[in-house]
């Protein structure tokens, strides 16, 4: 008969998420992570069954309490016209703020993206996801605020201001200025 599990397993995938976050999937140590977690590596892969079962997890838990709380308000049955103005401002709060996890370390998928893990088939379609959940919202947000604007410019728009907003996430971590700039950017887009 097995151990009964002594943890709680979000606790330690949440933990975990920051590490990947900080140092990327390939950086980020076992060691590392059972420090994070307080776990051992034989619990660590018990539960997750590898590295990349924690990352895929970190990945999920990454998804539902931080990258869909932020959308939410552009994705409803009735979107504020202003959801989408204060969802870029959002990101760029977090951003401006030396001392959030966005602004030190961008997105953990978009980091993904740039790394060799993205080659792995589940992690490159969690990425063209969030990226095309991102568009989603942003056309959702910008129809609610330019209610008389034709589908081909909200089309487009919605793909610069995710381009801008990706590409935002994905600087900050080299230069936080630039990163600013792109959300500016986006920001007047919408304007």
């Amino acid at each position: 008969m097995g151990r009964v599990q002594t943890f709680e397993t979000e606790v330690a995938v949440r933990a975990a998420r920051e590490v990947f976050w900080r140092r990327g999937y390939e950086e980020a140590s076992i060691p590392e992570l059972e420090a994070a977690t307080s776990l051992r590596r034989s619990s660590l892969y018990n539960t997750f069954g590898s590295k990349r079962g924690l990352f895929d997890a970190a990945v999920r838990s990454y998804l539902d309490e931080v990258v869909t709380p932020r959308l939410r308000p552009m994705t409803g049955e009735t979107v504020d016209p202003g959801a989408v103005v204060d969802y870029l401002r959002g990101v760029r709060s977090g951003l401006l703020d030396a001392q959030t996890v966005a602004s030190q370390h961008g997105c953990l998928l978009m980091n993904a993206a740039g790394a060799p893990v993205s080659q792995e088939h589940a992690v490159g379609a969690a990425v063209a996801d969030y990226r095309e959940e991102l568009r989603s919202a942003l056309a959702s947000g910008l129809a609610a605020r330019r209610p008389d604007a034709g589908a081909d410019e909200l089309r487009r728009t919605a793909e610069a201001v995710t381009a801008l907003v990706t590409s935002a996430l994905a600087l900050t971590r080299v230069d936080n200025a630039a990163a600013l700039r792109s959300l500016d950017t986006a920001l007047e887009l919408v304007a």
